[in-house]
């Protein structure tokens, strides 16, 4: 049996997209493996949101063209926003590479695998715009968890951020078809089920009569015990609608990933973000008083051009203020083709260091003291398989994400469980499983 390595750069749409890789290949007869020396076909599935992505994609295909000398028939491929956006460029730095697929063209991977395979062409290049929503394709992420995309690409043009060139316009997939999906995957077992887009909140903008409200009411009405979650919704085009609906549904997980960026609403107003930092503190404020122990994760970018220290105080102001259980944070990256990449007052690169380290030593006492809040509580846990640690011990999320370590038996995965927890760290909670 033929065998392949995916390996996956980047955010949940590319977790997303890599699944819906593997689903395609396994239904063309491959296996699949972690080791790429051990592989017969090698996708990166590759991210561009920060050059740091880039370059280390650049220094792994580096790496891979002394697999290519000892296995020419090695197939290689990089798929994802850095193919949608360099294209001929990687081939020319990496010859050995075979094909370079975008991110808007998954549902042809078996017809450009294929072509390399059957030796039509040295090189294939197939990285088309598309404005409509690409055919659905399966996911095979795990036996539990299921991602859904309910939107394609971003129309908000963030001033730093390079999604929209290279992920397309908003495309939102109509809710008869989301609902579809969901129950198709229900009815295979899974039990929690993720709802993807850049901005999911956007939901609808495109279509007649549709939000994402709407959207999460009509999943969270389909019967039977599973979880719903969803990545990412802006603070911008956030709306009570959605707050009072994860409040009604215990199916709708009590954690939310809500991305702050930076706490100056002076930063945010050259970011192209538009909402201030008093408006994220009242969607959070509005959040917790009608979620009782709602968890929120946030992603944070420091060092963007003309950034002053008063600027970044505001930002460790919003974390404590917050109290977010956990963030993202990067310092912030040029990237070709965005407004921000020309923007005077460019920060140097040790005042961004400097700064990312002292907003990570907030974060972690900010996420150590959340953390320690579940200790002695009784945390209703999905079942995800064995730690890849330790064999014997179990792994699961609770209702807030947080990842949950306990001894048990495998014919639990896949299960909820409850577990007391007995001991807290600062990312990960430990328990004994509670009652029969």
């Amino acid at each position: 049996m033929k065998k392949a390595a995916i390996l996956t750069f980047g955010c949940q749409m590319n977790i997303n997209d890599s699944a819906k890789m593997k689903s395609v290949l396994s239904k063309m007869g491959y296996s699949f493996v972690d080791r790429e020396d051990n592989a017969d076909l090698i996708i990166m599935n590759t991210c561009t949101v920060r050059q740091g992505a880039a370059d280390r994609v650049y220094a792994r295909l580096s790496q891979m063209k002394n697999l290519k000398k000892k296995n020419p028939n090695l197939i290689i491929g990089i798929a994802g926003c850095l193919a949608q956006e360099k294209k001929e460029i990687i081939i020319d730095k990496s010859p050995h590479t075979d094909f370079v697929l975008g991110n808007q063209n998954i549902h042809r991977l078996a017809e450009v695998v294929k072509r390399i395979e059957n030796k039509e062409e040295n090189h294939v290049i197939l990285t088309s715009d598309l404005d409509e929503v690409p055919p659905r394709i399966d996911t095979n992420f795990s036996n539990v968890t299921a991602y859904v995309s309910i939107t394609y690409g971003c129309s908000n043009k963030c001033s730093y951020c390079i999604v929209p060139y290279v992920r397309g316009k908003l495309r939102s997939v109509p809710i008869d078809e989301v609902v579809e999906e969901v129950r198709d995957y229900l009815a295979k077992g899974y039990k929690e089920i993720i709802l993807v887009g850049q901005n999911v909140n956007s939901y609808g903008k495109d279509l007649k009569d549709a939000s994402f409200a709407e959207l999460l009411n009509r999943v969270a009405s389909i019967e039977g015990k599973f979880r719903i979650r969803f990545v990412s919704p802006h603070p911008a085009e956030f709306k009570q609608d959605v707050v009072d609906t994860i409040a009604k549904y215990d199916k709708i997980c009590k954690s939310i990933h809500f991305p702050l960026q930076s706490g100056s609403s002076r930063i945010l107003k050259m970011m192209y973000r538009n909402h201030t930092k008093d408006r994220f503190l009242f969607w959070v404020e509005r959040l917790r008083n009608k979620i009782p122990g709602l968890a929120i994760t946030t992603d944070i970018i420091v060092g963007f051009p003309g950034e002053t220290e008063d600027d970044f105080q505001d930002t460790l102001d919003v974390v404590r203020k917050s109290e977010f259980d956990n963030s993202y944070m990067y310092m912030y990256s040029k990237r070709e083709w965005t407004p921000a990449a020309v923007m005077q007052n460019q920060i140097p690169s040790e005042v961004k260091l400097d700064r990312l380290k002292r907003l990570i030593n907030v974060q972690n006492e900010v996420s150590k003291k959340e953390s320690s809040r579940y200790l002695g509580t009784i945390q209703e846990v999905l079942v995800e398989g064995p730690s890849q640690k330790d064999p014997n011990v179990l792994v699961g999320r609770s209702d807030a994400n947080k990842v949950v370590h306990f001894k048990g038996d495998d014919d639990l995965v896949g299960k909820f469980v409850k577990i007391k927890i007995s001991d807290t760290k600062t990312w990960t909670l430990y328990g004994e499983i509670y009652g029969s």
